[in-house]
Parts: C-alpha cells; sequence; structure tokens
C-alpha cells in the first residue's frame, strides 16, 4: 500500500487539461476529452408501520455512468477496433461480436503542471456501446474532425498506488 505524504507547498487544486488514457498496456494517442466520472447509489425509501409518518433511507443499486473518450481522427484504428468486437458488421450469425475480449480495464491519469504523475483511476469492465467514426462534414467550418466512443462500465476508483509527486522548484 502507498505511503501518503502530503505536499505542503501544493496550494492549488490539479487542472483538467494534463492526461492520458491507456489500455491493453499501452497510451491511447490523441484523447483530447474524456466525461465526467460518475457514479449515482439509488435511494430506498421506507418505513415501518409503527414509526411515525416519516420515511427512512438507505442505500440501494449503484450505478456507473457511461465515459466518453474523444480524438482527431487519424489513421490510429484503435475506436474502431475496438468498437467491432462488440458488433462488426458482415461478421456473420453468431460471430458479429467478440464474447471473449469486448471488455477491457482502462487507466485514466491526470499530471501536474510539471507533467508528473499526480491521480489515476482504474476503470473496470468497460465496453464500447458508441462509435461516432467523425463529426459532421462541413466545408465551411475550420476545425478538427473529431471521433469519440462512449464507454459503460461496471466501476472505477482511484489509484491509491499512485502517490502525490514532488513537485520540482526552479
Amino acid at each position: 500500500m502507498a505511503q501518503f505524504v502530503v505536499n505542503a507547498q501544493r496550494f492549488d487544486p490539479y487542472k483538467n487539461f494534463k492526461f492520458r488514457v491507456k489500455w491493453d498496456g499501452r497510451y491511447v494517442a490523441g484523447v483530447s476529452k474524456i466525461s465526467a466520472l460518475k457514479r449515482t447509489t439509488e435511494v430506498v425509501k421506507h418505513r415501518e408501520g409503527g414509526d411515525p409518518s416519516s420515511s427512512r433511507k438507505s442505500p440501494g443499486r449503484t450505478e456507473f455512468e457511461a465515459i466518453t473518450l474523444e480524438r482527431g481522427v487519424t489513421h490510429d484504428r484503435e475506436f474502431e477496433l475496438w468498437a467491432g468486437k462488440v458488433w462488426s458488421v458482415g461478421a456473420g450469425l453468431g460471430a458479429e461480436v467478440s464474447l471473449r475480449d469486448f471488455r477491457k480495464d482502462i487507466i485514466i491519469e491526470l499530471y501536474n503542471e510539471a507533467g508528473q504523475l499526480a491521480i489515476a483511476y482504474k476503470v473496470y469492465r468497460c465496453w464500447v456501446s458508441e462509435l461516432q467514426a467523425q463529426a459532421d462534414l462541413d466545408a465551411n467550418a475550420n476545425a478538427v474532425l473529431i471521433q469519440h466512443i462512449k464507454l459503460e462500465n461496471e466501476g472505477w476508483e482511484r489509484d491509491i498506488d499512485v502517490a502525490e509527486p514532488a513537485e520540482p522548484a526552479l
């Protein structure tokens, strides 16, 4: 288990613009945006017959929201190849889905301004529920062509082995 050493000099929260995504042991190229990690636990209301008119509340099922990854379109086919494991056009009856390996665990790494790994999250049993191979095309636009995947997942947790970095001084 990691030892937590608090960096007494760090006052500012981390910025949201330095991050990387890793799956299958390697970094995914060009990811420019990741939606929030969010979990919601249902509230179960109940009361006993002898209680006054008020309800008690207890936790119910926990749901983890899908995560969307966006990146500029390149020749890197990682998004398409993974989405193809969930459903592959023209694969034939019974061969549309790769049941053995369509799920992946991914890691989202957050870096401080000096480029040091500061926080990481492990996201478990992800699979692609939506692939947008490209955005709308517009001859009058001046923008990067973006693709995205939507990842369903079965939970995430902060990687406690990633300790707060000792930030450099100039």
